[in-house]
């Protein structure tokens, strides 16, 4: 199935810990849900996504990295690493804990920044959305990511330090933006909101009044049961899905489809 137009999303904030994973996974298999055709592909060096659904780094022998190194990526190549396991619900390209190697392997290469946006190209006919689980560090595979991505969802934590991470993400993208012909889009989505304290709620306060509709209506609460869904290497949908968790990334999968057309 040709598909005019692919959304490609970039999971990215340049602070570990804000449920940037979390969303990547849970997003990806909330846009299946609704019939979406979708790819998530693993950016981080730290390989989180790609532990979660159990696929052990030692076992995998084609992965992200290989993207980034071989000198031409056609589609048979592509067809070779992409994993296709209904149980994820969604299509996965592995990541590789190598991956910190390709700063220094491009380092001269010209066009370093667009190497990722040229395989989407290769991609896009195939996918209706697919989802770039970014590194935390800034370099050449988090510039990669957005420049490819059509929106980028910054998750931010909703607790004050948390705030830090979206600034510097933030400085990123407004940097790429001055040498880019077109500028990166993003939009925040408060993640790990505990209802009960109040300061969650004062840091959701303050992301709506600054941000305004660079800020997404659906906000993602604690909840454990993405943790056991990763502790047993499956989707929360798979588990529990009626949880809140569930319900919220089917919301926000609901919210960037809307935006979309």
């Amino acid at each position: 199935m040709v598909h005019s137009h692919t959304n490609v999303l970039a999971i990215a904030n340049q602070k570990g810990g804000v449920g940037k994973t979390t969303t990547a996974l849970n997003l990806g298999a909330a846009l299946v849900i609704l019939g979406k055709k979708t790819l998530v592909m693993d950016l981080d060096p730290h390989a989180s996504a790609t532990i979660h659904l159990a696929y052990y780094p030692e076992n995998i022998t084609i992965s992200v990295l290989d993207i980034f190194l071989r000198e031409e990526v056609d589609w048979d190549f592509l067809n070779s690493v992409i994993k296709r396991d209904k149980r994820h619900f969604f299509d996965f390209i592995p990541g590789s804990i190598k991956l910190s190697i390709v700063e220094s392997e491009l380092k001269e290469k010209p066009g370093k920044g667009l190497i990722l946006k040229n395989v989407i190209a290769k991609l896009k006919e195939q996918y209706e959305y697919i989802i770039l689980d970014c590194p935390p560090n800034f370099g050449i595979i988090l510039i990669n990511a957005l420049v490819a991505s059509t929106l980028t969802v910054i998750p931010i934590q909703a607790e004050f330090l948390a705030l830090h991470g979206l600034k510097l993400t933030f400085d990123t993208i407004r940097m790429l933006n001055k040498v880019l012909s077109h500028a990166i889009q993003y939009k925040a989505l408060a993640t790990m909101f505990d209802q009960r304290v109040g300061a969650c709620k004062r840091v959701v306060e303050v992301l709506k009044q600054n941000l305004k509709d660079r800020f997404f209506e659906t906000i993602i609460s604690i909840d454990t049961k993405f943790r056991e869904a990763s502790a047993k290497g499956e989707i929360i949908y798979n588990l529990y899905p009626n949880s809140r968790g569930a319900k919220q990334y089917l919301q926000l999968a609901r919210e960037i489809e809307k935006m979309g057309k």
